[in-house]
């Protein structure tokens, strides 16, 4: 009897201790809910708002996308995808997803809600019982850009793709009006059963197709080209609206660690004054698909960390948003480093928002040789060095930039970055002009003549090219169309080289921009002069271009202003000069900066430097606009702005890389190192060794930075990417490391008979019974502008006594030093 009370007891107890445990699991389940309800209502939208608060309909086939934004604290996320859209009158408007589509006359409201947040859209609905034809020129065009049947790379190529030809993105219609319409009695449309036409069916690829499939059934492209051959290929009316411009929204979004997406809408403004939303056929692109990726119906998707520019293009048109994603950075911490100058306080806001940490300052050795590499093209000589290192700490620095900035050093130095982009070469401007013009060069580097006041006076020159070397950028630019690719790209920074034969692809200068511009050098007459090889420029009373499409006879273009009459007794070239360096030219003083900053730090803020366009935006916007304009308001002096840039800490920071700067190399968070350049190499071998090169026709001890005319027969400057100074572009000069260029350093005749030179530093120091410590510390001052470390100097003394040869050895120690990175690179 004990025995089953107790079995019942402890049964009892179980009971009661599972109904316990029950208990307590339902409690932590149930705060666990409530927390979650919590964090769920925490983390709502505090406000909700739409791009377009109102909006038209206009035809059935019309279309809106819907763009939803939430407000939550002080960021704010894009949430179109979660928002609950509702139609007040689904016989008037209709949605599927986010596109709102008509179905009937009427007026309605779009309410969207996310949580206990709504914004309400209101819409009209018109023209829905009235024709709706597809527009030739609006849709069906845009529509094969969309399919990308039109590109380069397709049918958009000069001669085509498989017979079929179009313009490449719809930039010439009648010429796709034939091909389309007309062309081999047109096989390739069927309007009697559109499916059967050609033109759908190979890039549906339900016929073989070389360029794979491009459309698919029921998506815009395919709908628009679809009707508008069951419509009969109908072209527009004289009167149908044309477009004037797009809009892409937002065009500006920062989006952190909660968001990963971004849609975009794009609103087509036409010349009747309707909007119409274009984003179903709009192209759209990333510039950095590292970033993020951007789908066919405008949705951006975040990859990664950083910024990107997206570039939407509908037929002609262009617009671009810039789309910044932010991440937390675990254990980033910002280090409030000291900012010198306005360069440090944009550069450091940049970094900041990125969780980027900027390195360390570099040390003044390493400053004092990338100092007098970037403003004097050499290194310094070891009396400097020593000079500058027992100099008071404190400002020395800048009294060292300001000395050299000075310096003839500088403008020989200098001259010759310029005479490069200004193909200053023998066979365009002959011997003697070469000579002149770089002297020409050189004068105003020396005085600081503002870019502004070079720009014009090279732009209007006349006269004699040996009495006044100016001219000689018109011996240069033979013709008109050479004068607007070079004067683009030099003061402009602009390459619209595309737009001669088409419209730029990837950016919205057109044909009639170019030839625009082009009408503002036609006018310009050659004439032999009294001398041998003199030339005279002189300006003419006639001479026009036309647009080769058109026909047209063109005016002179200014870019972003429109065309310009100018009286027949007026020198056109100097209406274009005024306009260049004037303050409503937005392009000339963030052209020349830029240039100027991705000398010193070795990659510009818009890189490449000369090619500015929205699909290849600043790095640093605010840091450009701020630089620009100072550059501006100081006369457009390029010692301003070097100055100015080299006493910033960016400009002064390590190459040595931290571990939130790592895989940084747009953001200046650290020094850019880089190989020598032909001439700094060169020159730097011949200074370091002590023996001079010898330059066929100029004074011994000329340094390759002063040559006025690239040699064509020095295979070292060759093989280290001197340019020959045929294009006014940098990119000429390469900078690219190569086996030749390992090669010439470790076994070529240049640095072997240099070191074993007998008027050399080495053998004359020997000749003078320096020790070997004091020869090996001499070649470190004077290579790497530093003495040798405990470790480098008992690493040359082991070789030195492991040597029956003391002389060889020493020279091994110098061909290990020229062979180094520290050396060979600016870092």
């Amino acid at each position: 009897m004990r025995r089953s009370i107790s079995t019942c007891e402890r049964q009892f107890e179980q009971t009661a201790q599972w109904r316990a445990n029950i208990l307590k699991l339902t409690i932590v389940l149930l705060g666990l809910s409530l927390l979650s309800q919590g964090s769920q209502a925490a983390d709502e939208p505090s406000k909700l708002t739409t791009e377009s608060s109102q909006f038209e309909l206009a035809g059935l086939r019309s279309q809106k996308q819907i763009v939803v934004t939430g407000q939550f604290g002080e960021e704010v996320r894009d949430v179109t995808h979660l928002a609950k859209l509702t139609s007040s009158d689904e016989k008037v408007v209709k949605l599927e997803g986010s596109i709102a589509r008509p179905v009937g006359d009427g007026a309605a409201k779009i309410a969207c809600q996310l949580g206990a947040q709504t914004v309400v859209v209101e819409v009209v609905v018109k023209g829905t019982t009235a024709p709706h034809p597809v527009s030739f020129q609006n849709e069906t065009l845009a529509a094969l850009s969309k399919a990308g049947c039109n590109m380069g790379a397709c049918h958009g190529s000069p001669s085509g793709k498989g017979g079929f030809r179009l313009s490449l993105r719809a930039f010439d219609p009648p010429l796709d009006i034939l091909t389309l319409r007309s062309e081999f009695f047109g096989r390739r449309t069927n309007p009697l059963n559109p499916g059967e036409s050609l033109l759908l069916q190979k890039p549906l690829m339900e016929v073989a197709h070389g360029g794979g499939r491009r459309l698919t059934k029921g998506e815009p492209a395919w709908q628009v080209l679809h009707n508008w051959i069951g419509e009969g290929l109908q072209l527009d009316k004289p009167e149908t609206p044309t477009l004037a411009r797009i809009e892409i929204l937002p065009s500006k979004r920062v989006l952190r660690d909660a968001s990963d997406r971004q849609q975009l809408s794009i609103n087509g403004y036409f010349s009747d004054g309707s909007v119409r939303d274009l984003t179903a056929l709009t192209v759209f692109t990333s510039s950095n698909e590292s970033v993020a990726s951007v789908d066919d119906n405008g949705l951006v998707e975040k990859i990664g960390r950083g910024e990107t520019a997206i570039l939407a293009r509908y037929l002609d048109k262009m617009a671009t948003a810039d789309v910044t994603f932010l991440e937390e950075v675990p254990g980033f911490k910002w280090s409030n480093p000291p900012e010198n100058n306005f360069v440090d306080t944009h550069s450091f806001a940049k970094l900041k928002q990125l969780q980027i940490l900027p390195s360390d300052v570099c040390t003044d050795e390493e400053f004092l040789r990338r100092a007098y590499l970037d403003l004097t093209g050499r290194l310094p000589r070891i009396d400097e060095t020593e000079a500058f290192l027992a100099a008071a700490a404190g400002d020395r620095r800048a009294k060292l930039v300001d000395t050299l900035l000075e310096s003839d050093d500088f403008a020989e130095f200098w001259t010759l970055k310029w005479s490069d982009i200004l193909r200053s070469n023998s066979k365009k401007l002959t011997a003697t002009g070469v000579h002149k013009f770089q002297r020409w060069v050189y004068d105003g580097i020396r005085t600081d003549k503002g870019l502004d006041k070079l720009a014009h006076e090279l732009l209007t020159a006349s006269g004699s090219v040996f009495e006044n070397p100016a001219a000689s950028y018109w011996r240069a630019s033979r013709d008109p169309n050479d004068a607007t690719e070079t004067t683009a790209q030099l003061f402009l920074g602009i390459r619209i080289q595309c737009a001669k034969c088409h419209n730029h692809p990837f950016e919205k200068w057109s044909q009639d921009n170019y030839y625009g511009i082009a009408a503002a050098f036609t006018r310009i007459g050659r004439q032999k002069g009294a001398k041998p090889d003199e030339e005279i420029i002189h300006v003419t009373r006639s001479g026009e271009i036309k647009q080769p499409r058109t026909g047209e006879t063109m005016k002179v273009h200014l870019l972003l202003k429109g065309d310009v009459d100018v009286p027949a007794d007026q020198d056109r070239r100097k209406v274009f000069a005024d306009w260049l360096v004037s303050a409503e030219n937005p392009f000339f003083a963030k052209s020349a900066v830029n240039r100027i900053w991705g000398h010193l730090m070795g990659r510009g803020i818009v890189e490449p430097v000369d090619d500015f366009r929205d699909s290849n935006p600043p790095s640093n916007a605010a840091l450009l606009d701020a630089l620009s304009e100072q550059f501006a308001a100081n006369g457009f002096s390029r010692k301003w702005a070097i100055r100015t840039i080299m006493n910033s800490r960016v400009y002064q920071l390590s190459s040595k890389k931290n571990d939130f700067n790592a895989d940084d190399e747009i953001y200046a968070s650290h020094a850019t190192p880089r190989l020598l350049s032909a001439e700094q190499l060169l020159d730097a071998i011949c200074q370091v060794t002590d023996v001079a090169e010898s330059f066929k026709g100029l004074p011994a001890g000329t340094r390759a930075i002063a040559l006025p005319d690239p040699p064509t027969d020095h295979y070292f400057l060759k093989v280290f990417g001197q340019p020959q100074r045929e294009m006014a572009c940098q990119c000429e000069r390469s900078s690219e490391s190569n086996l030749s260029q390992a090669l010439q350093m470790i076994n070529g005749p240049t640095v072997h008979n240099k070191l074993r030179a007998d008027n050399g530093r080495i053998h004359q120091m020997i000749k003078a019974s320096k020790s070997d410590d004091e020869i090996i510390t001499t070649l470190y001052l004077a290579a790497l502008a530093r003495k040798p470390v405990e470790a480098e100097l008992n690493a040359s003394r082991k070789h030195i006594a492991g040597s029956s040869d003391r002389l060889l050895a020493l020279e091994d120690v110098g061909w290990a030093i020229l062979n180094s990175k520290e050396f060979l690179f600016q870092h």
